[in-house]
């Protein structure tokens, strides 16, 4: 019955459901750990199970935040969060299994980069809002490292999709930074 909803309020109860959701993401971490250091060579059809739901709770949030008008301080910041934590730890963990190269490791460094410089800039006037490229780079990068989970070693399209998450994760970098110029007062 979600359809017949009106577009600007959440059925009652239901307006902290989207911040539910990215809690759900950031508690799934270490159930995500376990299952992962506990496979075979980081391959894991639980693990990707566990990764991709997490996915795609990450879309569903987003989108009853919006339509249901009940964005949030807490949820502009967590839900990113939660991502970016998700997806580094998934990367860290399948490069400790030997499933991706050592440069697959920049992009948790990218995210250490951007967690801890955004209070800084947000003090001094940056809006953070989540460009295109990061909301894609986001969605390559869930499905190419669930893909990764689930395939056997040596399956080469996984890291390929990985690879393409990865240029658009540069890119949505190289945006932020633009922004932040424009936007951050010293």
């Amino acid at each position: 019955m979600l359809g017949a909803m009106d577009d600007h309020h959440a059925p009652r109860g239901l307006g902290q459901l989207p911040n539910a959701l990215t809690l759900a993401r950031l508690f799934a971490l270490p159930v995500f750990a376990v299952i992962v250091t506990r496979s075979v060579g980081g391959h894991t059809l639980w693990g990707a199970a566990v990764f991709g739901a997490a996915g795609i709770t990450d879309q569903i949030d987003g989108y009853l935040a919006r339509r249901w008008n009940v964005e949030s301080g807490f949820g502009k910041i967590a839900d990113p969060l939660a991502d970016r934590l998700l997806i580094a730890l998934a990367v860290v963990l399948l490069w400790h299994a030997g499933r991706l190269p050592l440069l697959g490791l920049a992009i948790p460094l990218r995210d250490i980069v951007l967690v801890g410089l955004t209070p800084f800039a947000l003090k001094r006037g940056y809006r953070f809002e989540v460009n295109n490229a990061g909301k894609a780079a986001t969605w390559v990068l869930y499905a190419s490292l669930a893909a990764v989970l689930c395939t056997g070693s040596g399956t080469a399209w996984p890291l390929w999709v990985f690879w393409f998450g990865v240029l658009l994760a540069v890119v949505a970098l190289g945006q932020y930074v633009q922004k932040a110029r424009r936007e951050v007062h010293a």
